[in-house]
């Protein structure tokens, strides 16, 4: 190639993210400061239905979720959108995800810069980083999918929206909330930040 004077072609780079992580710190003082999201599959006769959802680490609330046939970045932008325009964070919000590709993909990390979210990855082979949103998943399949395959993709669709807007989010009580569901103890923290206000 030198005698010739050509040279090698080379693909571009992939445009890399800065990313931190949580250090497993899975607690926080105020809604939407950490949200965490994670993407599982569920099994039916007619193949597999994917599901990804977002977290908020204060209430434990699932804010948002997407449920599709396949695992394209679709799922995972979707998802945040819908968690974006339900609760319009006012200021910084870190979003904690696993190393999934969908989760390096450019639409991602242009949604997050545009709308003023930072970007946090697990490091890889530590599941441990994102273990509240397994923690909803382990849930969701105890309690509502067990054993059971579904006929249908629609049949699991409807059963997983009613566990999490229905029972997980306003009925299920989380010993790490003091044994209150997610919707009640936002609540809580929001009247006694307005009864804070009113008393200054």
């Amino acid at each position: 190639m030198n005698k010739h004077g050509t040279k090698a072609l080379r693909g571009y780079k992939k445009p890399r993210y800065k990313t931190g992580h949580l250090n497993r710190q899975f607690t926080t003082d105020a809604p939407n400061q950490i949200w965490v999201t994670d993407i599982t599959y569920i099994r039916t006769h007619q193949g597999w239905l994917y599901l990804a959802v977002i977290v908020d680490l204060f209430s434990r609330q699932v804010i948002s979720w997407s449920m599709k046939e396949n695992q394209a970045r679709d799922i995972v932008l979707d998802a945040l959108m819908m968690a974006f325009w339900r609760r319009k964070p006012k200021s910084e919000v870190v979003i904690h995800s696993g190393q999934g590709s969908q989760y390096g993909s450019d639409g991602w990390h242009r949604f997050l810069r545009d709308h003023n979210m930072k970007a946090s990855m697990s490091r890889r082979g530590n599941c441990w980083d994102n273990a509240v949103a397994e923690s909803f998943f382990s849930s969701l399949k105890k309690e509502r999918i067990r054993k059971t395959i579904y006929k249908t993709r629609d049949a699991v669709r409807s059963v997983v929206f009613d566990y999490i807007e229905v029972f997980y989010n306003r009925k299920r009580r989380h010993s790490h909330l003091g044994h209150v569901s997610p919707v009640d103890y936002e609540k809580r923290f929001l009247e006694n930040n307005k009864r804070l206000l009113k008393c200054r």
